[in-house]
C-alpha cells in the first residue's frame, strides 16, 4: 500500500508513496526530448493512418488519401521487369532451341528464366534441381518417360500428362490386381521375376520362370521383352536404377495391383511459349537431357 508522499533528502524530489523493504520510489519525470519524441511519433502515426491503407472495416479497409497500394507497387515493378525483357523473350518464342543456344546472352536469359520458373512451378513435386520425389519423375537422372529431347520436354511441359489438354500424354497402365486379371499369386510371381531380372536383385537359387511367363503374356507389350519400356506409350523403362515409386519389391506388387496413374498439368494455359522454352533449356540443363 502506498505510503505518504514525502520530499527525499538526498535528491529533494518527492516519492511516488510507495515504499519496498525500505527503499522508497521517487517521482522522477520522465526527460522533456523523450517526451518530445514520443509525441512526435504518435503525430507521425496518425499521418500515416491518414495518408496510407490502415484500418479495416466490413469487407474493405480505408485506402488512404494518397491511395496507395503495395499490391497495385509490386504490379507495376513486375510490368516494368517484364517490359525490359520482352525483347529477350520474344526473341526466345521466335528462334529454335538451337538458334537459343547459339547466343550466349539468350541462353543465359533463358536459363535464368526457366530457373526461376522451374522453382515457382516445378520444384515442389520435382525437387530441388529436378531431382525427384516418390511419384514425381527425377528430371536429371535422364529416366525419361516420354523422352528428353527439348522438344519432348517442351511438349510434356506445354500439354502436360494426363490432364485436360486435348494434346496431353495419355497412358494407362491395366489395374491386373483390382480387376481380376491377375491372381495375388501371379502378382507375386511376377514382381519376383521384375525384380530379380530388371531391378538387380537376384536371390540364389530362385525360380522366377512362372513369373517370366506371366510377363511375357501381360507386360512385354508395353515394357518390352528386356524392360526397355516404349516412351510412345509412356511406358517406364524397368531395367533401370531409377524408378518412379520406388526401388523396392512391395512397390512392384503395389503398382502391378492396382497403379498410380499420376497427372502433370499442362503448363500451356498458364505459362507464355518463350517461358515454356526457357523451362525446357534449363530441366534439359540439369544433367538428364537428351
Amino acid at each position: 500500500m502506498p505510503t505518504k508522499i514525502e520530499k527525499d533528502a538526498v535528491t529533494g524530489r518527492e516519492t511516488t508513496g510507495h515504499e519496498w523493504d525500505g527503499v522508497k520510489e521517487l517521482d522522477t519525470p520522465l526527460p522533456k526530448w523523450w517526451l518530445y519524441v514520443f509525441f512526435a511519433c504518435i503525430a507521425w502515426a496518425a499521418g500515416m493512418f491518414v495518408l496510407y491503407p490502415s484500418i479495416p472495416y466490413g469487407k474493405g479497409y480505408f485506402h488512404g488519401v494518397l491511395g496507395y497500394s503495395q499490391r497495385a507497387a509490386v504490379d507495376a515493378d513486375v510490368a516494368k521487369l517484364i517490359a525490359q525483357r520482352k525483347g529477350s523473350m520474344d526473341k526466345i518464342a521466335a528462334l529454335s532451341f538451337d538458334a537459343i543456344k547459339a547466343d550466349p546472352a539468350l541462353m543465359e536469359v533463358a536459363l535464368t528464366s526457366g530457373r526461376i520458373t522451374f522453382a515457382e512451378n516445378c520444384q515442389p513435386c520435382h525437387g530441388p534441381g529436378g531431382g525427384g520425389r516418390p511419384g514425381f519423375p527425377a528430371l536429371a537422372a535422364g529416366a525419361w518417360i516420354w523422352g528428353g529431347t527439348l522438344a519432348d520436354i517442351q511438349q510434356t511441359v506445354t500439354h502436360g500428362i494426363r490432364s485436360a489438354d486435348a494434346d496431353a500424354r495419355q497412358s494407362a497402365m491395366p489395374r491386373f490386381g483390382a480387376d481380376g486379371m491377375l491372381k495375388p499369386a501371379e502378382i507375386e510371381a511376377v514382381a519376383d521375376y521384375v525384380w530379380a531380372t530388371f531391378y538387380g536383385h537376384p536371390t540364389a537359387g530362385q525360380d522366377v520362370s512362372a513369373g517370366a511367363k506371366i510377363f511375357a503374356d501381360n507386360c512385354v507389350a508395353c515394357h518390352g521383352d528386356k524392360g526397355q519400356g516404349n516412351r510412345d506409350m509412356g511406358a517406364p523403362r524397368l531395367a533401370s536404377h531409377v524408378h518412379l515409386y520406388g526401388d523396392t519389391r512391395e512397390t512392384i506388387v503395389s503398382q502391378v495391383t492396382l497403379p498410380r496413374q499420376g497427372v502433370m498439368p499442362n503448363w500451356g494455359t498458364r505459362l507464355d511459349p518463350a517461358t515454356i522454352k526457357s523451362v525446357a533449356l534449363y530441366v534439359h540443363s540439369l544433367g538428364g537431357g537428351e
